[in-house]
């Protein structure tokens, strides 16, 4: 995966078609490699979670080209290489597996992004309703070494019909519920790396369960 990565830092460096077009054939060495290794990963995943069985890596990976129509950024190009692995490929709503390499700031995370609202609300009142499953989940002490952090937005007070004071306040003013752990380029370095972030994932699997459970109920999936 060093290879991908001096060649992510070199796109970063040089976001433009011209750079990209002339190093095309570089970019269709190594997007190969990352698909294998994805598909390594899903092979390994499914393991010990069989909703994952089956599924191909192309299902679950993002093109490294930018939608740019309604952003202020014009540069063209992803600079990482990523995949989302659940139930469906990259555009599930289900809660999955996120895998995202780029230089500095590589990742392995999961959970729930950027639920639309009758979803967003439903997770909320599972944790509310839930609150001490939820907590024995995240509390486990492997859990919280690997994820310290939560990623996405949040509310500045707890949105109704929730009382602003209860114990569940932090958790039922988050938009998103996704955990994260920030790994360094070396990590993709290891020759075990793919057996340690499936390790990584299988300890995140009974929180996506618990989120799943309502993704579940709300699109009778």
């Amino acid at each position: 995966m060093k290879d991908i990565l001096t060649y992510l830092t070199r796109l970063r460096e040089n976001n433009n078609r011209e750079w990209f077009q002339a190093h095309k054939e570089e970019y269709d060495r190594l997007r190969p490699i990352f698909i294998d290794k994805v598909q390594q990963l899903i092979d390994r995943i499914a393991q010990f979670d069989d909703e994952i069985a089956g599924l191909e890596a192309k299902s679950c990976m993002y093109r490294i080209y930018r939608d740019i129509r309604f952003s202020p950024d014009k540069t063209p190009y992803k600079t990482y290489m990523s995949a989302y692995m659940a139930k469906g490929g990259r555009k599930s709503l289900r809660a999955g597996y996120y895998f995202h390499l780029e230089p500095g700031n590589c990742m392995i995370s999961g959970g729930v992004w950027c639920p639309e609202p009758k979803l967003l609300k439903a997770l909320r009142q599972a944790i509310y309703d839930n609150y001490d499953e939820f907590q024995e989940l995240i509390g486990r002490p492997q859990f919280k070494t690997l994820y310290p952090d939560w990623e996405g937005e949040t509310l500045k007070v707890v949105p109704r019909p929730f009382p602003r004071d209860c114990e569940q306040a932090e958790w039922l003013k988050r938009k998103d519920y996704v955990m994260v752990h920030l790994a360094p380029d070396s990590f993709f370095d290891a020759p075990d790396w793919v057996e340690q972030t499936a390790h990584a994932f299988e300890i995140m699997k009974p929180v996506n369960d618990f989120f799943n459970y309502t993704v579940d109920e709300v699109y009778n999936l």
